[in-house]
């Protein structure tokens, strides 16, 4: 019981603390997003502050004792302003503070405890805290580089002022590594997590769409448009066969169908049960033919099936059980059920043909078996 109390408690606190960093600004027009990076960038700075008085503090001078807590009273400072101040006002004050930080700090220890890296966080910081605003972008960008150039060529062979061990010069570029890395961390993870989110949403939403393009809304089907495609992209393979490409290609048949006497299956029960019997079409055409066949709406009560790869004897096979269970489909409305047949005119598409002339041909065959008395595939 103690344990899961002492949990509680643990994540009460770690919720308040999260909640009081997630403030948001009182001005509007502000980013939420930018002022908690901020606050998170000036508690990891207070934290490395703290970390390097532990390390390094106690064989300091005094003067290097009250340079250090001028800077953590001033980052300190910051960060409770942060909730008073407008955001681009704490943005430019941090700016500010790190860099003379920076500065005193090489001028200080040298070049070699790397602390000059800091200028990258400015850098990144800047440019994920602000919408276009591109010329200011490359201004602060050429002005940091400027400055960290300046200080390689002022500070890198001279010796500082406070010369430190090899020890301890390892020490504070370990520890300035750490921070640097944990503050573009924060920002990277931040600032690009809405965008993967939306980017992720985007491909959702364009992949929505694709399907809304390609498929019959009623029966969940493909559409005439992608039924084109598709045998677009099959007669492409065709014309690639003859030039050495897709050597495995086969050809295909192809199928149009019609719904026996709909106009009657509308005009007797409505419109609703003509609905529910293209919707119990065409969840047949999905089960029997899957992904080894292609199936679409046409138009109204008609479809296209089409067969990659088969002949027209092995696609009269499968349109025959198709048929079958069509005609043993039931439809219930009220008290009453629906029964339909089906009329299939099949054919194959020969490599010398156009696509049109192989789709009137399985029209034809269509209206034939119509005329031959329907609930037949004529091939």
């Amino acid at each position: 019981m103690e344990n899961k109390k002492r949990k509680a408690d643990s994540g009460h606190l770690l919720k308040k603390a999260a909640d009081y960093i997630g403030r948001d600004v009182k001005s509007q027009n502000e980013s939420k997003k930018l002022i908690v990076v901020i606050r998170l960038m000036l508690i990891s700075v207070i934290i490395y502050f703290t970390i390097n008085g532990i390390f390094c503090i106690p064989e300091w001078n005094l003067t290097v004792i009250i340079f250090y807590c001028i800077f953590f009273v001033i980052f300190a400072c910051l960060f409770a302003i942060s909730y008073i101040y407008r955001t681009i006002v704490t943005l430019w004050m941090f700016n500010v503070g790190m860099i003379i930080w920076i500065c005193s700090i090489v001028h200080l220890f040298g070049w070699n405890i790397g602390v000059q890296h800091f200028i990258m966080v400015l850098l990144i910081l800047y440019f994920f805290s602000s919408y276009r605003q591109y010329a200011g972008k490359i201004l602060y960008a050429v002005f940091l580089c400027v400055l960290r150039i300046m200080l390689f060529y002022i500070y890198h062979y001279r010796e500082p002022l406070i010369p430190l061990s090899a020890a301890k010069e390892n020490t504070l570029q370990i520890i300035n590594t750490i921070t640097i890395f944990l503050c573009i961390s924060i920002i990277a993870f931040i600032f690009s997590r809405d965008s993967q989110e939306l980017e992720s949403k985007l491909v959702d939403y364009n992949t929505q769409l694709e399907k809304q393009a390609n498929t019959d809304m009623l029966t969940g089907l493909y559409n005439r448009r992608k039924a084109l495609e598709y045998m677009e992209i099959l007669i492409g393979k065709k014309k690639s066969a003859g030039l050495g490409g897709h050597k495995d290609y086969q050809g295909f048949s192809l199928c149009i169908c019609d719904i026996d006497f709909f106009k009657k299956v509308n005009d007797n029960y409505g419109h609703d049960a003509g609905d529910e019997v293209l919707k119990g079409i065409a969840a047949i055409f999905m089960e029997e033919m899957k992904d080894k066949t292609f199936a679409a709406r046409w138009g109204g009560e008609e479809f296209l099936l089409l067969f990659p790869g088969r002949n027209g004897d092995n696609a009269y096979a499968e349109l025959e059980k198709i048929r079958r269970k069509i005609k043993e489909m039931k439809i219930k409305k009220d008290n009453t059920e629906i029964r339909v047949t089906m009329t299939f005119g099949l054919t194959e598409h020969n490599f010398s043909d156009d696509l049109d002339k192989t789709i009137k041909e399985a029209d034809k065959k269509l209206y034939l078996g119509k005329e031959q008395g329907r609930d037949r595939i004529i091939y």
